[in-house]
């Protein structure tokens, strides 16, 4: 994401603008100086330290590698650099780049996630009771998505929130886990979500946690985006 999706610069709908247009199948290529390995069965069947990463507009980057560093397989052409192909991210069991495993798809480098600590109200409702309401905030301000205020355990009426066991991963900021509400005897599902053991440039959110807008009564006092003219 980043460059390609969200509001970045060269997704659909980007935050900001150019000041000529650009042709809407523009894409990006670039170096990507990192040894890349893909594992089917243990077994390595992609191995490269001359990896390309592409962007395309809506999606993810995904990787291009030189044809004779795929070892198994058949990998298609990637059209955006001649003699490299492209293997589909499911046909490999996992991926690594240097000794770390990347999962979901290859993290952009042009991401940034800032975790600051400020006094932005947050006040959460989930059928007329109050979960939240507090200025004790971290905003979350992450590159092409809009900021997100994230609040510590202690803010919450957490006698009303019990584990939903569902999760969902993020590249940037890793595993979270969804939290129901159960007001009344009434559930509502997935209002929140934590990440217990982030990524390390997420640390200072571990254990905190944010509210969907779409299943709670929620006002916060993020500022909304500045038109452009």
């Amino acid at each position: 994401m980043s460059l390609t999706t969200g509001h970045g610069p060269l997704a659909a709908r980007p935050a900001g603008r150019f000041s000529a247009r650009l042709p809407d199948s523009l894409l990006y290529v670039e170096p990507h100086p990192r040894r890349v390995r893909g594992l089917v069965a243990g077994r390595a069947v992609v191995d490269s330290e001359r990896v390309l990463l592409v962007h395309r507009q809506g999606q993810p980057p995904t990787y291009a590698f030189p044809a004779p560093d795929v070892l198994a397989g058949d990998p298609a052409p990637e059209p955006a650099a001649a003699g490299y192909v492209r293997v589909p991210w499911d046909d490999i069991d996992e991926w690594y780049e240097e000794e770390e495993r990347v999962l979901g798809h290859p993290r952009n480098p042009y991401h940034r996630v800032d975790c600051l600590r400020g006094g932005r109200s947050l006040r959460v409702e989930v059928a007329g009771v109050v979960l939240v309401d507090t200025t004790d905030t971290t905003g979350v301000y992450e590159t092409a998505l809009a900021p997100r205020l994230y609040v510590s355990p202690e803010r919450v009426r957490g006698d009303l929130l019990r584990p939903s066991g569902t999760t969902s991963y993020c590249a940037y900021k890793g595993v979270a886990s969804y939290w129901d509400a159960v007001v009344a005897d009434v559930v509502t599902a997935d209002v929140a979500w934590s990440y217990e053991d982030p990524r390390p440039e997420c640390g200072q959110i571990a254990g905190m946690l944010s509210f969907d807008e779409t299943r709670t009564a929620l006002t916060h006092s993020l500022p909304p985006p500045a038109p452009l003219r």
